[in-house]
């Protein structure tokens, strides 16, 4: 079925679909429809900044782009996989096209000093207090989607088909794209002869990447409770320490990387969290480790689980402690963008000018972040996932000159050109659904 269906696709892209509009003649109408839009995207960027909303909690952000697609005339579905939104806009025979955005933010605090930096909290699941932001860019998302519905509703009579625009959720904890799919995205709404989507990075503003093959990696969380014995903080002997057990673990475990795996494949073992303790004359009884494993070859990421869960027992085994907890409640598999839909985009983006165009080659490596857009790629839906710039040339001249490192996404001071990064994707993605369906 996979198989036939990329034929199909191949097919649509060489010569079956109606002529697409002259590529410079289609950016200088985008470009008007976001200069006549720009107020409007400009203020629901700044909104959604302002007002952040963690995975499967996006109701606000939700509510908003609904009632915003209902106006361009889309039949639009809320409550989607919890909180996403399916809005479904019909114009003549031809492909459908999905068009996708996030809408989740990060439990961490901005700093940025924008005036419009969010200073949102929320209470966690502990009873404490975290603060939200928009540190990964989603908000640009969000503007850039709502701006290429927009402009295509405004050319009409340049496409056939039907768009398929979708909101996710929970894309940071990577269960969104799952979820809408476990809802019936797929069958109670048609399913798409293609998707596309885009996030904003800490290149520079007006470049696209365009990466054939495999454009994102591998992401692997697992959670891993080293069990103890508690004692006194007097008392050490009485106890089997399991701060000391996971803090040996954190220190050896990135001996995988630097000691099992290949040295010219990417992998990569972070320890986010550890978890132990209350105060300083306790010994607890549990240590709680939470690593993000990343990887772009499936036998790389076996490599790197496998020797993950030896060095975990090993240092309990060290310790003389029972055998720890290893859960794994999260993966995500790399993003694959189809070899046909790349060659043609880079080619017709570059065509249409604009933006500059990086065609990244199969063999090379693509962006070391995760995504579960992957999910939609594995359902069988032939996908392009782009990545756009985010800081002006000067900026990063600036962090170079210093010898800085440029702020990425989930840093609390990421903070993309917004004007130039939201404007970059309205372009890439209309134009994208223009080649796609032009009539």
């Amino acid at each position: 079925m996979r198989r036939a269906f990329a034929s199909a696709a191949a097919l649509l892209l060489t010569g079956s679909a109606a002529a697409a509009m002259e590529p410079k003649a289609a950016v200088q109408a985008v470009d008007a429809s976001i200069a006549r839009d720009w107020p409007k995207l400009d203020a629901l960027y700044k909104d959604i900044h302002a007002h952040p909303e963690l995975a499967f909690q996006e109701v606000r952000s939700a509510a908003i782009l609904a009632k915003e697609m209902r106006a361009l005339g889309f039949t639009v579905t809320e409550g989607v996989g919890k909180t996403g939104v399916v809005a479904i806009l019909k114009n003549g025979a031809g492909p459908t096209i999905m068009v996708r955005t996030e809408m989740d933010g990060l439990p961490m605090e901005e700093k940025s000093g924008l005036p419009y930096a969010s200073r949102v909290q929320v209470e966690t699941a502990g009873g404490g207090k975290s603060f939200v932001a928009e540190s990964c860019g989603h908000d640009n998302h969000m503007a850039w989607w709502l701006g290429t519905a927009k402009a295509l509703v405004g050319m009409k009579a340049e496409w056939k088909g039907t768009l398929m625009f979708i909101a996710q959720p929970a894309e940071e904890i990577g269960q969104g794209a799952k979820a809408m799919i476990a809802d019936g995205l797929f069958t109670k709404f048609p399913k798409p002869d293609y998707a596309i989507a885009a996030h904003v990075g800490a290149g520079e503003a007006g470049t696209v990447g365009v990466k054939d093959g495999a454009a994102t990696s591998n992401s692997d969380t697992l959670e891993i409770t080293f069990k103890g014995r508690g004692a006194h903080g007097s008392m050490p002997s009485a106890s089997i320490d399991p701060i000391v057990m996971g803090a040996h673990f954190v220190s050896d475990v990135q001996t995988v990387i630097s000691r099992e795996r290949e040295a010219a494949s990417f992998g990569v073992v972070t320890v986010g969290s550890f978890q132990a303790g209350t105060v300083a004359n306790i010994i607890p009884d549990t240590a709680l480790v939470k690593l993000s494993i990343r990887s772009f070859s499936p036998e790389v990421r076996a490599k790197l689980l496998d020797g993950v869960a030896r060095t975990a027992k090993g240092a309990a085994v060290m310790a003389g402690a029972p055998e720890p907890n290893i859960a794994h409640p999260g993966e995500n598999h790399a993003v694959m963008n189809d070899h046909d839909l790349a060659v043609k985009a880079a080619d017709y983006l570059g065509k249409a000018g604009g933006d500059r165009i990086d065609y990244v080659r199969p063999e090379l490596p693509g962006w070391s972040a995760s995504e579960d857009f992957s999910a939609f790629v594995e359902a069988g839906v032939p996908s392009l996932y782009y990545m756009v710039g985010g800081y002006d040339a000067e900026v990063l001249a600036d962090y170079a000159q210093k010898g800085q490192p440029v702020p990425t996404n989930h840093s609390p001071f990421f903070v993309p050109n917004h004007d130039k990064a939201i404007r970059t994707g309205v372009r890439t993605l209309t134009l994208t659904v223009l080649m796609l369906a032009g009539a």
